[in-house]
């Protein structure tokens, strides 16, 4: 590095070569080791840590032994072997170290440590966020930001390589229903008028292709008032938000997957599905699976039994959805008693099973239930072989989806059926353009401004729920990376799509305005796909909370404990955007 003011090398720069020479290093003491007349102490910086150590006179280790740790200091001196018996290989810097010449405390710790920083100790999340810059020194959080930099430029490399444009869209825009919650920032100018923090930028990148602009990219902020999940931050999340001209579903897949694959081989020593990505249709996933997000590192699926019930004597699973998850090898009676105590906990009346012996007959509490006529039957639609222990769920079509996906998720990991150093991708695609909701109304089941398959004839002639839309989400281990759709660009299929979930014309100006009005000034077909950078950082850095790879994130109530946010403002600034806040006990 050039050299300044400050320092000569950085703290992972310092080598045998440089022995003899005169350097100055600047960086936090980590540790200080007083061994009685001379004292070491480890200067660490971004890049790496270097030691020094103090000559034997008085005043040098007087001084040296009263440094606060995580001070910031520089050091002048001349660079020497290291003793045999003290080389530390695990460092670049650890055959030599910095004979002082002189110390300066350039910024001096004056308040106790709320936490040891690089300590493996469990800190509490609420004490890490409100000293998050301390938190930050961190080196797993600080090598988390250094990929996290090095993942958004080279996801930016390869958009620009295949000929797409970046451009910046609005962070004050327009409040519309797009699923979540909005933030709304309050006009000054404008009494009683409200801007909206955009949940993505979907409505401006479609303006884009309606403007001409044929391939649009952008590292994008979205914020949502949402609840926060482990996958999911609170407040905002960033995507590589992308949009296309003239394209189709297979355009956008044909774009995206290297992109994924190159960036998850090249981060990550783990093993990554190859491209062409699997393809499940939504309807598939949810059966085989029980959820339109598949860990496809776990072998086991999910098999339909309902029809083979309505055969048999057993109440429970007469009239009802039966789905049914077959294990290889025997499983111990303990086993059994952990997963249906799993089972409860999620809401689960039992959870019921059949071994199956070595003259291929059954064992288990249902075995009764099944006539002997039937149990060949069963053997086959299961596939079933000696050992295997089959297990099943029952309830309503939609509960007994997900109770089965559930078990499948637990069985994987009870079982070890994971393969942790493995990315599986896969597609979902062919999801309902509609879905009723808790009070049986037609509503959007996904993105509404999504293109139903058959178009306007599919939904002048289909029932509702029978129709498809072009939509289809990336999904890896189990966490669903993004979401695209060919979009609707046909004003008549806008208009007749929203009119079927109860939204009239006028309705469609009002919240959708621009879109409405640009797409009368021919729109070019378009689709896109939006993969979600902190979730990609969470896959590749095996972190357990999106949270580790955000520089200064919200906590799980979506408040800044460091900053204070969201925080109280002064009357003043209340009358300057005309608000007035009535807060009832």
């Amino acid at each position: 590095m050039k050299a300044n003011e400050y320092r000569t090398h950085n703290c992972n720069e310092i080598t045998l070569e440089d022995v003899g020479k005169e350097v100055r290093i600047s960086g936090f003491v980590e540790t200080i080791r007083d061994l009685g007349g001379v004292v070491f102490l480890d200067i660490r910086d971004m890049y790496g840590i270097t030691q020094a150590v103090t000559s034997g006179k008085e005043e040098d280790v007087d001084f040296a032994s009263h440094i606060p740790i995580e001070s910031s200091v520089s050091i002048s001196g001349t660079v020497r072997k290291r003793d045999p018996e003290t080389v530390n290989l695990k460092l670049k810097t650890g055959e030599v170290e910095v004979f002082i010449n002189e110390i300066k405390v350039l910024g001096r710790r004056t308040k106790n440590l709320p936490f040891e920083v690089n300590s493996d100790q469990d800190i509490r999340e609420d004490l890490r966020l409100q000293y998050r810059f301390l938190d930050l020194r961190n080196e797993k959080l600080k090598n988390n930001l250094i990929l996290r930099a090095q993942v958004l430029q080279y996801l930016r490399e390869q958009m620009i390589k295949e000929g797409f444009l970046e451009v910046q869209t609005p962070i004050l825009t327009s409040s519309s229903p797009e699923g979540a919650r909005d933030y709304l920032v309050p006009s000054r100018l404008h009494a009683g008028k409200f801007y909206a923090l955009p949940q993505a930028p979907q409505q401006f990148k479609q303006l884009l292709m309606v403007s001409g602009i044929d391939k649009y990219f952008q590292i994008a902020p979205c914020f949502r008032d949402e609840d926060a999940r482990a996958d999911r931050a609170p407040g905002e999340f960033y995507q590589l938000d992308i949009e296309m001209s003239y394209a189709t579903q297979e355009d956008v897949f044909s774009v995206i997957e290297p992109v994924i694959y190159n960036t998850f081989t090249k981060f990550s020593k783990k093993k990554v599905t190859k491209y062409p990505f699997p393809r499940i249709s939504y309807k598939d996933a949810m059966l085989k699976y029980g959820t339109d997000k598949p860990d496809l590192r776990n072998p086991l699926y999910i098999i339909d039994l309902s029809e083979f019930f309505k055969k048999c004597t057993f109440k429970p699973f007469i009239d009802r959805a039966v789905r049914a998850i077959k294990v290889k090898g025997h499983l111990s009676k303990g086993f059994h008693e952990k997963m249906l105590q799993y089972a409860m906990s999620i809401g689960m009346g039992g959870l019921g099973y059949l071994e199956v012996q070595e003259d291929l007959s059954f064992k288990g509490p249902i075995d009764k239930f099944i006539p002997e006529d039937l149990k060949k039957d069963l053997l086959k639609l299961a596939d079933l072989e000696k050992e295997d222990t089959i297990f099943f769920i029952a309830d309503n079509e939609k509960r007994a989806t997900e109770l089965a996906g559930q078990i499948r998720d637990e069985l994987g990991k009870r079982l070890d059926l994971i393969d942790e150093n493995t990315f599986e991708f896969c597609w979902i695609n062919d999801f309902p353009m509609f879905e009723l909701d808790e009070r049986n109304n037609l509503q959007f089941s996904h993105n509404p401004f999504s293109m139903p398959q058959g178009g306007l004839d599919a939904l002048n002639t289909k029932d509702p729920l029978d129709i498809l839309a072009y939509q289809y989400d990336i999904v890896c281990n189990g966490i669903e990376l993004s979401s695209g759709a060919v979009r609707n660009h046909d004003i008549d299929v806008m208009i007749k799509a929203f009119d079927l979930v109860g939204y009239s014309k006028e309705h469609i100006e009002e919240k959708f305005g621009a879109l409405f009005n640009a797409f009368q000034f021919g729109a070019p077909p378009h689709a896109g796909i939006a993969p979600g950078l902190d979730r990609m950082l969470m896959l590749l850095t095996d972190s357990d909370s999106i949270r580790e790879v955000i520089a200064f994130p919200l906590n799980s109530k979506a408040q800044d404990l460091m900053m204070g946010a969201p925080g109280n403002v002064t009357k003043e600034q209340l009358r300057d955007v005309h608000i007035k806040v009535d807060i009832k006990e």
